[in-house]
């Protein structure tokens, strides 16, 4: 999973895919990739636990 940040308003979505549009603001390719979460179970916050 990665998250991805608005150009235009700041506001960020989590997703496997780029969005095509911003659910905020409604622009049009402006989110770009900010961080990758890991995906190997757990609660992407380094602990052990599973889903």
């Amino acid at each position: 999973m990665a998250i991805f940040k608005c150009e235009k308003c700041g506001a960020t979505k989590e997703g496997r895919c780029k969005p095509k549009k911003c659910s905020q603001c409604g622009g049009n390719e402006c989110l770009i990739k900010q961080e990758e979460k890991s995906s190997g179970g757990g609660c992407g916050c380094g602990c052990k636990a599973k889903k």
